[in-house]
């Protein structure tokens, strides 16, 4: 079977043909490494498996916002820690 190219000998896409739709596989038939690939970096999105922590909403003043932001990155847990304290729980 000849090769057929998508694009023209200028580098513009030519239209497909029916012939070109019917000779097309799936990815996973054609690069199935590159589907694994694929599937576990998937894999790793999201909150990791076992999570302790609850995610919620609080609204709090915007100056005390604004003083948190400013001291860097861990902000979040800086308040968790900041809570835990208050209440007399170990870390």
């Amino acid at each position: 079977m000849k090769k057929r190219y998508l694009t023209t000998k200028d580098g513009d896409v030519r239209e497909l043909t029916r012939e070109d739709i019917r000779g097309m596989r799936p990815l996973r038939e054609t690069d199935p490494e590159f589907i694994a690939k694929f599937e576990k970096e998937r894999k790793r999105r999201g909150r990791p498996a076992g999570r302790t922590k609850a995610v919620v909403s609080i609204s709090l003043d915007r100056d005390i916002l604004s003083l948190l932001r400013a001291s860097g990155s861990g902000w979040q847990s800086r308040i968790n820690a900041l809570l835990r304290a208050a209440m007399g729980l170990s870390e």
